[in-house]
């Protein structure tokens, strides 16, 4: 391909480097160019990557504290000061929210949770940032597992116990699983993506001086 004579824009004055034309949709419309130019859809691999990790870390690291430390039978393990393994099955929602639910509560909450992942799913095939993507799939492998959780105990397998000492007596977190700890960061994700400035894109972004 060859380009433009450079003279043409010596002539007007100064000579500017010759830019390649935007992507164009085939309609004539320039394509928003988000994130290095990754379209709609591109980054559901990345997003059910995330949640497959995050899926697989959350059931392995449950199937070793029931299987392998018994910690059912246990109950508690002293890792660190401030850290240690504690059995609690979670009746209710992540990090034992709104424990009131009746003898069928797991299933509704269940159901509920399919339908988050779902929206997730919707919201990861119109993602335009590898960050939103990878938080939402953490999100909804967390959401899975734990749903898994409720359909084969009727509840969620919680073990994760952070506390502290301190003068004014013992802190202590809410006992928490790898699932919901991938929940809390994903929307912690979402959240700072949403107060990060992106740049303008399309015809907005184009050089004023052309």
């Amino acid at each position: 391909m060859v380009g433009p004579d450079p003279t043409i824009s010596r002539q007007c004055g100064t000579a500017r480097p010759y830019r390649l034309p935007a992507p164009n949709s085939g309609d004539g419309r320039v394509k928003p160019d988000h994130d290095g130019g990754l379209s709609k859809g591109r980054l559901i691999p990345l997003g059910l990557l995330a949640a497959l990790i995050v899926f697989a870390a959350d059931q392995g690291s449950k199937w070793w504290i029931l299987h392998v430390l018994d910690l059912e039978k246990v109950r508690q393990i002293v890792l660190l000061p401030v850290l240690n393994f504690t059995m609690v099955w979670n009746h209710g929602v992540t990090f034992g929210l709104f424990n009131s639910f009746g003898d069928w509560g797991h299933i509704a909450l269940a159901a509920v949770s399919l339908a988050v992942v779902a929206a997730l799913g919707v919201w990861l095939s119109r993602a335009q940032s590898r960050l939103v993507a990878i938080a939402l799939g953490s999100i909804a492998g967390g959401a899975i597992g734990n749903v898994l959780d409720r359909l084969r105990y009727g509840a969620v397998v919680d073990f994760i116990h952070a506390h502290a000492d301190t003068p004014w007596g013992d802190i202590s977190w809410y006992v928490f699983n790898v699932g919901d700890a991938a929940i809390v960061c994903g929307v912690a994700a979402l959240v700072f993506d949403s107060q990060w400035p992106r740049k303008a894109v399309g015809p907005m972004a184009s050089d004023p001086g052309v």
